[in-house]
């Protein structure tokens, strides 16, 4: 058997929801009203960024090795190094309605584990539709290289074909009208592969950025 208190619990919710005259409290029929526009919000919000999605299309921009050189690859019988490396780097800007700023760039280029160079630039903006060209000249001399290592500089030479590890991260910004601004982090690795003969890049789709 209910006690009193439980009793008057229970008709005090009968009350806000019934009211005295027997009909809906207006307390339910507000909160209802809340409900129903916050709802009808959240859907317009959707529609609104899907279509200015569609409509606006925003592409991820990239950074890439657009071309290189190896300019400079030998070694001595000691098992020093010495090289050089021209880097052309390519920051791309497929959007058709908004400007990107590429920042906290630095690239790490290194050869059997033996750390060569690390390739920065101050933050800078790229118009839409547009790319930047980033010029680089990597010296590097006497790296010592272990007897494995420089059986491997002459098996290089052997087959033409020579290979140093790049690898880093920039972050990339823009604003897309509606959907706001746009936050990535763009990481970049592959193996820039020459013909040591004659110095040329072998060109390697796996040497643009992908967004993380």
């Amino acid at each position: 058997m209910p006690s009193q208190g439980d009793q008057g619990s229970m008709l005090f919710k009968r009350r806000l929801i019934t009211g005295q005259n027997g009909n809906t409290h207006p307390l339910i029929w507000l909160l209802a009203f809340i409900c129903i526009m916050i709802a009808i919000a959240v859907i317009v919000a959707g529609i609104t960024v899907f279509v200015g999605f569609l409509i606006i299309h925003p592409r991820v921009p990239t950074i890439s090795i657009a071309n290189a050189h190896l300019d400079l690859f030998r070694n001595d019988y000691a098992g020093l190094l010495q090289t050089q490396i021209t880097i052309l780097v390519v920051a791309q800007n497929g959007n058709a309605m908004a400007n990107v700023t590429f920042s906290d760039i630095s690239f790490n280029i290194s050869y059997q584990s033996h750390d060569i160079a690390i390739l920065v630039a101050h933050p800078f903006e790229v118009p839409k539709n547009s790319s930047k060209y980033l010029n680089y000249v990597v010296q590097a001399s006497s790296i010592p290289l272990n007897p494995d290592q420089m059986g491997s500089v002459g098996y290089s030479w052997k087959r033409n074909i020579v290979g140093f590890d790049l690898h880093g991260n920039t972050r990339i910004q823009w604003r897309v009208g509606p959907l706001g601004s746009l936050k990535f982090r763009c990481h970049l690795e592959c193996t820039l592969k020459f013909h040591p003969l004659n110095g040329s890049y072998i060109p390697s789709q796996s040497c643009t950025s992908k967004s993380k």
